[in-house]
């Protein structure tokens, strides 16, 4: 059975993507995540690295973690305890770069890449990587 983890908009405590970073893992773990995803399951250049990264913690630890179970809250304040804890001023630079990215920066040519591949690169609605992703997993129309 095919599982698709949550939105990238989604969010813990404010912080965006960080919600679908977790269920990644626990769908992962499950067996039930497509093959698909597998390869940029905390890779360095890719969603899962960067927020890691902003956090300061390894996603070899924060895996381990998440398996050991808790709440996404639990698991965010232990990266807060185990990297850096975020302010209110942090988690909006991370949230502004989220919902964005793709759109007029670095990821754009990989995003109409996608777009074409998908067979929608007439979609004007479809701006950033976040709504690609939601479109790919039926989240949008």
């Amino acid at each position: 059975m095919m599982t698709y983890p949550k939105s990238p908009k989604e969010m813990t405590r404010g912080m965006m993507y960080f919600p679908r970073m977790l269920d990644k893992i626990r769908v992962h773990a499950r067996g039930e995540l497509s093959e698909d995803y597998h390869k940029n399951l905390g890779a360095v250049k890719a969603a899962d690295g960067a927020c890691c990264n902003f956090l300061r913690v390894h996603y070899r630890d924060l895996r381990e973690r998440v398996l050991q179970d808790g709440t996404d809250e639990e698991i965010l304040e232990w990266c807060f305890e185990k990297g850096r804890r975020l302010n209110e001023g942090d988690i909006m630079i991370w949230n502004s770069f989220n919902s964005k990215l793709g759109w007029k920066d670095f990821g754009t040519p990989m995003l109409e890449e996608l777009k074409q591949k998908h067979g929608i690169a007439n979609r004007t609605d479809i701006e950033t990587i976040g709504d690609l992703i939601d479109f790919d997993e039926g989240r949008k129309s």
